[in-house]
């Protein structure tokens, strides 16, 4: 490459005309957005929504990502601004990659982020394959993160808008995935300046309402999903205190999470009882006061590092993390036990910390994400 090409707005050394670019649409309004402005500069747009599930079931669910509606409307998109557009049917590809182990591990009464594993195992991987296969220059998403350039290469950063920040469902996003993902909406201010381009490039989801559930689970209720994968799972047992007296019956625990203290059916007790841990071999569901919630250590697996040093190059990382996609980041030492595995100590106690989810490493007093790993025993 000539020190004087050009580069474009994607940073690859082509005229846009001469740049092909996979454009993952869910058929909401951000990979829309994504998808015209890159079409509106010239590239050579290609547009790709995923069939995840059973199309017929999708076609009468609204609010979630991957629903028979939004391939519609993301076929409307690609019409509109004159690109082709592709449904991939990966359906079997996403039971085995992510709802059966969404399945599984909420029966071991983890708290799994299946949103996550999608990005990992389905969209960053098979798509990403796919994208390549289509000879495309780079995959653009409408994932609300910052790729920057730094000097050994891409760097994953938070949002400019920290409320739609989407970094914590990222983490796991690998450093030769980083080179080829793009990721246009994350220096937008707002979600609001987001449905104004829509608006300008013309687009009938300019107002469509964002997903709110994960795609394969209407209305929040893991329960009744994990009941259809599982038959039988909802095999009743005892609500236990944790000195050891029983409280009352519930009627599986898959329907309880760590932290819960709503819907426990005992009621007319002195304190205040939380859901503390989750015995799925005893059928237990164990209640305690708020402060057995608390948790300074937080051991952690299947790391992926995205600093710039070998992770394991030294004793300790002080850094900041998220333990939960809502909560900040909070000052933590990561102490590497191996290349994937570390614990972590949190310098302040963190209430709720679940087995399933994930732990992301964030630069403290920056943007920058380290990687992240997952949570893996209370």
């Amino acid at each position: 490459m000539a020190l004087d090409t050009e580069l474009n707005s994607l940073g690859l050394p082509k005229a846009p005309a001469d740049t092909r670019v996979v454009v993952a649409m869910s058929g909401g309004v951000d990979s829309s957005v994504v998808a015209a402005m890159l079409a509106e500069e010239g590239y050579d747009v290609v547009g790709v929504t995923l069939q995840l599930y059973d199309h017929g079931a999708a076609l009468a669910k609204k609010g979630a990502c991957c629903a028979g509606v939004d391939i519609h409307d993301a076929r409307r998109v690609a019409e509109e601004m004159g690109f082709p557009h592709y449904v991939l049917d990966y359906e079997n590809i996403f039971k085995d990659a992510v709802i059966d182990e969404f399945a599984d591990s909420y029966l071991a009464g983890a708290t799994p982020v299946p949103c996550i594993r999608c990005n990992e195992r389905v969209k960053f991987k098979d798509l990403l394959e796919t994208a390549k296969d289509l000879d495309a220059d780079c995959m653009a998403t409408g994932h609300y993160i910052q790729r920057k350039l730094g000097d050994a290469g891409a760097e994953l950063h938070c949002a400019e808008d920290a409320n739609r920040d989407q970094s914590y469902f990222l983490f796991s996003t690998t450093p030769d995935q980083l080179e080829y993902l793009r990721f246009p909406l994350g220096h937008l201010p707002s979600k609001d300046a987001t449905r104004k381009l829509a608006a300008r490039y013309g687009l009938a989801v300019a107002d469509k309402p964002d997903s709110q559930d994960i795609c394969f689970v209407p209305n929040g209720n893991y329960a009744s999903v994990i009941e259809k994968l599982r038959p039988g799972a909802a095999e009743p047992g005892q609500i236990v205190h944790v000195d050891g007296r029983v409280l009352g019956e519930h009627e599986g625990v898959i329907h309880y999470t760590i932290g819960q203290r709503r819907g426990l059916g005992i009621g007319g007790l002195s304190e205040p009882l939380y859901v503390v841990k989750l015995d799925v071999d005893a059928k237990q569901v164990i209640v305690g006061p708020k402060e057995m919630l608390a948790t300074r250590v937080v051991p952690v697996r299947e790391i992926n590092w995205l600093g710039d040093e070998a992770f394991t190059s030294r004793d300790e990382w002080h850094v900041s993390v998220k333990v939960r996609s809502t909560r900040p980041p909070r000052e933590a030492i990561i102490r590497p036990l191996s290349e994937t595995e570390a614990e972590v100590e949190l310098l302040t106690a963190e209430e709720g910390v679940s087995p399933g989810q994930a732990c992301v490493f964030y630069e403290t007093g920056g943007s920058r994400i380290l990687g992240g790993g997952w949570i893996w025993r209370g």
